[in-house]
């Protein structure tokens, strides 16, 4: 009894699990309250703890799969080898094959910036001469859509690739697997955002014509370009090569500008329209950011019992993810909005639901799971510096390790958390983070702001119980 008047009669300190209420209470009485954010496993789901308990018991199998998988994207070596017209770089596309981001979609089920992409592609491509006729076409049946991520392509926002668009190749030399991506339009009017203008098209027209075969001719002279090497740079100069590729396109066009240089000639005028479009595009390294993301990716696909997350698409209607163990199925949700800032005269009621395959970067490890490394963008997703470090190691929670060629000076150069882990997310019901533009609902208008959204956590519940399934047969 002694013992228990005696701690009544002292300071009381508590450790308070789970609602903040309750500490906030006890503090504002004066009391000292640590609070601890827990939550119950998988939100406290009986059947989600069912499926986890359920892979547990093949612990070994799944353990030895995913170290595979890391392997695979720990050993990637992504470089830029050349860049041709769609149909010629990438297998089975052909005049009326429509590639676009995110995960299956019907033309009936697109939302307005994909549409006005798609337009603007078959208006690009002859097929039609005038959106009307565009839009009839596309409802006809005759043109085969499919996500970029069958053909081991990716696109940002509406993702939008047709034959005769100009696409990086990249290849994994470690693997031998290649990847593509367009090139990054820049900012204002672009068929990423379904704008159709003559300017947009009058642009495609010049990187088809006169852009792509000025770096053929620069890429074969400067030979494969090491993109591993310019992301770790980039990461290391305030970019986290998602939403800020500042440092990654500075470092891409300086190793490139000699061979341009020798490409160009005595063809001034294109080497100076061509240094005036680079200059004028910070965004220019995404895509291949994109693709190199992707090659990594790819490689670690389709290992069985894996539980590696290997694509978070969305396409402005539904958002996908990817398991290497599960194959090339896709497990969908609807897409969120994006919470963020937004520039003047726009608020979220002129937003588009998430877009695009620019998610790719996050599914690898570098984008918002890499935010610390970008302070300078926080800010203009509506936060600041001290989040962009907790968003990363809140991040590391939920992957299966770490990418030890991507480091991040603000974390005393830790390095970055890489490749998701299914059960992770199920486990500790913590959504992936992902830092990205916001495109304005109608077709054309363009960016209106950026933000983060979260990956719906119905992705993963879904392809959890695929995995519970299949994995046990």
């Amino acid at each position: 009894m002694s013992e228990i008047l005696k701690l009544l009669g002292s300071e009381v300190k508590v450790i308070n699990l789970g609602i903040p209420s309750f500490a906030e209470d006890l503090a504002h009485a004066g009391a000292t309250a640590l609070h601890v954010d827990w939550r119950p496993p998988a939100g406290g789901s009986v059947e989600l703890l069912a499926h986890l308990t359920t892979l547990q018991l093949l612990d070994e199998k799944i353990a030895a799969a995913n170290q595979e998988a890391m392997n695979r994207l720990a050993a990637f070596q992504p470089a830029l080898v050349g860049i041709d017209l769609a149909k010629n770089a990438i297998p089975g596309v052909d005049s009326h094959t429509i590639l676009h981001a995110g995960p299956p979609v019907t033309w009936e089920r697109m939302c307005g910036p994909q549409r006005g992409a798609v337009i603007g592609a078959l208006l690009f491509e002859g097929l039609a001469t005038t959106p009307e006729e565009a839009e009839a076409l596309a409802a006809s049946g005759k043109i085969t859509f499919a996500p970029a991520h069958h053909y081991g392509a990716v696109g940002p926002m509406a993702g939008v690739i047709s034959a005769s668009m100009p696409v990086f190749i990249v290849e994994n030399k470690a693997f031998g697997n290649k990847a593509y991506s367009t090139m990054n339009e820049g900012l204002g009017k672009v068929l990423r955002f379904g704008a159709f203008t003559p300017e947009v098209l009058d642009r495609l027209a010049w990187f088809r014509d006169e852009l792509a075969p000025l770096l053929a001719k620069a890429f074969a002279l400067s030979g494969p370009i090491d993109l591993k090497s310019v992301t770790a740079k980039a990461l290391q100069m305030g970019d986290e090569c998602h939403n800020r590729n500042l440092a990654a396109t500075s470092l891409f066009i300086r190793e490139l500008m000699p061979h341009l240089i020798e490409a160009a000639g005595e063809n001034k005028a294109l080497l100076k329209r061509v240094a005036a479009f680079f200059a004028s595009n910070d965004h220019y390294f995404l895509n291949l950011s994109m693709a190199a993301c992707k090659s990594a990716l790819d490689a670690a696909h389709g290992i069985p019992f894996s539980t590696l997350v290997t694509a978070m698409s969305r396409n402005g209607t539904d958002f996908g993810i990817r398991v290497s163990g599960l194959g090339n199925q896709w497990f969908t949700a609807p897409a969120g909005l994006v919470e963020g800032l937004y520039f003047p005269g726009y608020t979220e009621a002129d937003a588009n639901p998430d877009m695009g395959d620019s998610a790719i970067t996050e599914t690898f490890g570098i984008g918002g799971f890499a935010m610390a490394a970008a302070p300078a963008i926080v800010k203009f997703v509506g936060g600041n510096a001290p989040d962009a470090v907790r968003y990363t190691k809140e991040m590391g929670l939920i992957t299966l390790g770490t990418n030890n060629a991507y480091t991040l000076p603000t974390m005393n150069f830790a390095p970055a958390p890489m490749g998701i882990d299914l059960r992770a997310v199920i486990a500790r019901n913590l959504q992936p983070l992902i830092n990205t533009g916001i495109a304005h609902k109608l077709p054309g208008v363009g960016q209106i702001g950026a933000g983060l959204v979260r990956a719906p956590l119905a992705c993963f519940e879904a392809a959890l119980e695929a995995a519970a399934a299949q994995y046990t047969k």
